[in-house]
This record gives structure tokens, C-alpha cells and sequence, in this order.
């Protein structure tokens, strides 16, 4: 109920959830026994998958003459047809703008000429929109790393030892800093000022201890205004009597 109020506050008018669909063999690829190197096959089955799903949940959205899409939510879930074989959903609230300023460009479509997306609260939404932002897309990367194993004699050397494992703090670095950057990427492609309530999560899937996926996920924003200066909020202070 809160989040409902609070995007009709501001200006939207919810239409109804909207959703994507995707089932998605996710194939298989080897990496070397001791070697940390990204799996880029199944990077880009993991993100292919996603893009399916958000981009069907988009045309449901723009059916609906939609602006944009609040609250989406995006899932993954492993069927029983098999151990490599996942449905990839988006799911989220079409909204329409009803007397809300979209700025200077005059629309709140995105600049691919496609409903906003947001996996912002309708909170969060809120509080966007009061500061003077909009939401363009959704962004994200993944990356699927395989983590070398160690060797019997690196495991002998570092028994009983508290010590950094460097390999494998280096791997899971790079595994995070190429999904990140791979998101950072789409805020570029969007011309976006940023991106925000960014969250960045760690999947093993079926894959094994070895192998990982790190996915970073956001939303790129823009400002309603050139000019827009956010107000600072005023402080007030409680003594004690």
C-alpha cells in the first residue's frame, strides 16, 4: 500500500504487473584445473538469458502504452528438466505518467525509445523523483569465473596457517571488477549520469565450488534538469530537557 501511495504522489499511475519470460539451456564449458580464467560462454548465456526476459517484460509494458516499469524484480530458477536447463524471470509494475514532468525532453521513455525500467521500491522511486532524477534502464553485467584449484603443495604450505590465498583473492577481484565494469558500460551506452541502488551478488548455480557467477545490477539515472541543485535537507535538533 505504502509504495502504491507513493508512486501516485509523485505523478504515476500503476497499469498492472508485467512480466518476461525465458527458459535457457546454459551449456557447458571447461576451464583449466589450475588456471582462474572467465568462462565467457557462459558470461554471455547468463546475460542473453536476462536480456530475453527484461526485453519481453518491456513489450508487455509498452502494450500497456506504459512509461516506464517500477519495482522489477529478476530471477532465476533451475527446472526439473534438467540441472542445466533455467527459467529467467522479470517481473515488475508497468506505470503511466499522469501529469508528471518528464524534463526537458519531454518523455520518460528511455533513449532507445523503450519504457524506463527500475528495480527501485516505490519508496526509493519516490525519493528519486522528489530529488529531481528519472530513471532510464535497468543496467547490468556478468561474469562467470572459474577459480584455480590450488596444488597439494600449496595446500600443505598454508595448513594450520592463517594466510592469504593470493590466487584466489585475485580471481574473485577480477570477477567482480569485469561484471562491474560490464554494467558500467550500459550507463555509458545510456549517456546516464549514474547509477544507483546498485547490488552486486554471487551465484555458484549448478556449476561446481570452483565455478562462480558475479552479477552487478543497477539503475542508470538521468537529471529532469540541467540546472537541478539537489536541496539539502534541514536539520533539527533535539536537546534534552
Amino acid at each position: 500500500m505504502n509504495e502504491f501511495l507513493l508512486v501516485r504522489e509523485v505523478g504515476f499511475r500503476p497499469l498492472g504487473l508485467v512480466l518476461g519470460s525465458s527458459v535457457y539451456h546454459v551449456g557447458l564449458q571447461l576451464g583449466r584445473w589450475s588456471k582462474n580464467q572467465e568462462l565467457t560462454k557462459l558470461s554471455q548465456a547468463m546475460y542473453h538469458a536476462r536480456e530475453l526476459a527484461m526485453s519481453r517484460m518491456e513489450a508487455e509494458a509498452s502494450a500497456l502504452g506504459a512509461d516506464g516499469i517500477v519495482g522489477v524484480r529478476l530471477d532465476i530458477e533451475f527446472k526439473e528438466f534438467g540441472s542445466d536447463i533455467a527459467e529467467f524471470i522479470a517481473i515488475g509494475t508497468a506505470v503511466k505518467a499522469d501529469g508528471a514532468d518528464p524534463g526537458p525532453g519531454g518523455t520518460w521513455l528511455n533513449n532507445k525509445g523503450k519504457p524506463f525500467t527500475s528495480d527501485l521500491s516505490g519508496q526509493d522511486f519516490w525519493t528519486l523523483i522528489r530529488a529531481g532524477y528519472a530513471p532510464l534502464d535497468m543496467v547490468m553485467g556478468s561474469c562467470v569465473y572459474h577459480v584455480a584449484h590450488q596444488r597439494f603443495a600449496q595446500v600443505l604450505s598454508t595448513t594450520g596457517r592463517n594466510v592469504e590465498i593470493e590466487p584466489f583473492t585475485q580471481a574473485l577481484y577480477d570477477a567482480r571488477e569485469l561484471a562491474m565494469s560490464r554494467m558500467q558500460a550500459e550507463g555509458n551506452a545510456l549517456e546516464a549520469e549514474g547509477i544507483v541502488a546498485v547490488q552486486l551478488r554471487q551465484h555458484t548455480h549448478n556449476w561446481g565450488s570452483h565455478t562462480t557467477e558475479f552479477f552487478a545490477i543497477g539503475t542508470a539515472v538521468r537529471p529532469l534538469r540541467d540546472d537541478h541543485v539537489i536541496e539539502r535537507p534541514t536539520m533539527v535538533l533535539s536537546l534534552d530537557a
